[in-house]
């Protein structure tokens, strides 16, 4: 890809920076979010962008020390999924487990699967289809 067909998003005076308190609070609720959805650790991590094992347990004991914009990210995507998945189930635990069914919109694929290619772009795909399919656009 050339350089001259990249261009820079210009920062938004309306996008507000995740605060390290932030990121603590979303670091424990997506913990808690991964154990609702049934996650293994290898998943857990991938959607974590790779995490190292040992990092994940240690974020499982509660140690959850700094936590890079990527991942800060990759946690709001994560709970946006959460809170779509809410909106449009009114039972919890069929949001919970909708996201392991296969899916007609991703090709048979579920929720999870798409996610699971491990990219950020993905879960912000992902979010974004939850929204639209609620309204929210």
């Amino acid at each position: 890809m050339e350089l001259q067909h990249l261009t820079a998003t210009p920062a938004r005076a309306d996008c507000a920076v995740i605060t390290d308190d932030e990121a603590g609070a979303l670091a424990r609720t997506t913990i808690n979010l991964f154990r609702a959805w049934g996650l293994s650790d290898a998943e857990a991590r991938t959607l974590l962008g790779g995490m190292a094992p040992r990092t994940w347990a240690r974020w499982k004991d509660g140690d959850i020390g700094r936590i890079d914009r990527d991942l800060r990210m990759r946690m709001a995507h994560l709970i946006g999924v959460h809170k779509g998945l809410r909106y449009l189930f009114r039972d919890a635990a069929r949001g919970y487990a909708w996201i392991r069914k296969p899916n007609a919109a991703f090709e048979g694929r579920s929720a999870l699967d798409i996610m699971l290619r491990g990219e950020l772009s993905d879960l912000a795909a992902m979010r974004d289809w939850l929204n639209a399919e609620r309204g929210a656009w």
